[in-house]
C-alpha cells in the first residue's frame, strides 16, 4: 500500500487552531434544533434502547450532513454486534446515504486491543476529512462505553491495578485523549454522536459518568414515542443541550422552545387524567 498513512494516536488540535465561537450546527431536524440544539465541534450522547430508532437519526443525519453542509459521516463501530454492522450497511445502501459515509468496526468478538483501536482509527479519518479535505465532518461512535469497556480489558492484561468499580486507572485520561480531538478548528467541524449505554441504567457508574464530562447535549430517545410511529422518537423533555440559552442562540428562538417545553411538562403532568 503506497497511500498516506496517519497514526490513530494524534494530538489534540493546539489552542490556536481552535475554533473561539460557540456555533449552532443546524439539522434540519426541527425538534432537536429548537429544543436540544447541537453545537458545531461539539459531542452529543445518544440513549436509548433497542428498536426506537437509533438508526432512523443516523442515517437523517447522515443525509442532512450531506445535502446541508456538504460534509461527509464516518461511523466507528465499537464492540458491537457483527448483525447490527451487517444491518446498518444494508439499510444505509438502501437509503442512498452509504456513498457519502466511511465505517470502520471492531466487533464485540474481536480482541480488546482492535475494539480499543476502532474509535481512534475511526477518528483519524473524521480528522483527515476536517483538517486535508476541509469537509465539515459528522463522527458517530457505537458504542461509547464499549471503547472504555475494552481500556479495561487492555489494562487488566497489562497487569495494572484496577481503579473504581474494577476500571482502569487512567480512565479519564484515556477517554479525554479521544474526546479532546472532536472539535471545531478555524474554518471546519468534527460533530460527534456517541451512543452511550448505561449499565444497569447507573447514571454514577465510572463509565458513562466520565463520558458526561465532554458532552454538549443530551438526545434520549423515547420507546412510548417510537410506539407512536414518531420519528425521530426524541424525549423533548429529558434531552438537553448547554447552548439552550441566549447567550447562543436567538431570545425568540429559547423563548419558542421553554414555551414548548412548559406545553409538553404540563401534558405530561395530566396524561394520568386525560387517560
Amino acid at each position: 500500500y503506497d497511500g498516506e498513512r496517519w497514526s490513530i494516536h494524534r494530538k489534540a488540535p493546539a489552542f490556536d487552531q481552535l475554533e473561539s465561537k460557540t456555533e449552532m450546527f443546524e439539522t434540519g431536524v426541527k425538534v432537536i434544533d429548537l429544543l436540544t440544539p447541537y453545537v458545531k465541534g461539539g459531542k452529543i450522547g445518544l440513549f436509548g434502547g433497542a428498536g426506537v430508532g437509533k438508526t432512523v437519526l443516523i442515517q437523517e443525519m447522515i443525509y442532512r450532513v450531506a445535502n446541508n453542509h456538504d460534509g461527509v459521516s464516518v461511523f466507528a463501530g465499537v464492540g458491537e454486534r457483527t448483525r447490527e454492522g451487517n444491518d446498518l450497511i444494508e439499510e444505509m445502501s438502501d437509503s442512498g446515504v452509504i456513498d457519502k459515509t466511511a465505517l470502520v468496526f471492531g466487533q464485540m468478538d474481536e480482541p480488546p486491543g482492535t475494539r480499543l483501536r476502532v474509535a481512534l482509527a475511526g477518528l483519524t479519518m473524521a480528522e483527515y476529512f476536517r483538517d486535508v479535505q476541509k469537509q465539515d465532518v459528522l463522527f458517530f461512535i457505537d458504542n461509547i462505553f464499549r471503547f472504555t469497556q475494552a481500556g479495561s480489558e487492555v489494562s487488566t492484561l497489562l497487569g495494572r491495578m484496577p481503579s473504581a468499580v474494577g476500571y482502569q486507572p487512567n480512565l479519564a485520561d484515556e477517554m479525554g485523549l479521544l474526546q479532546e480531538r472532536i472539535t471545531s478548528t478555524r474554518g471546519h467541524s468534527i460533530t460527534s454522536m456517541q451512543a452511550i449505554y448505561v449499565p444497569a441504567d447507573d447514571l454514577t457508574d465510572p463509565a458513562p459518568a466520565t463520558t458526561f464530562a465532554h458532552l454538549d447535549a443530551t438526545t434520549v430517545l423515547s420507546r412510548p414515542i417510537s410506539e407512536k410511529g414518531i420519528y425521530p422518537a426524541v424525549d423533548p423533555l429529558d434531552s438537553t443541550s448547554r447552548i439552550l440559552d441566549p447567550r447562543y442562540i436567538a431570545q425568540d428562538h429559547y423563548d419558542a422552545a421553554m414555551r414548548v417545553k412548559t406545553i409538553l411538562q404540563k401534558y405530561k403532568d395530566l396524561q394520568d387524567i386525560i387517560a
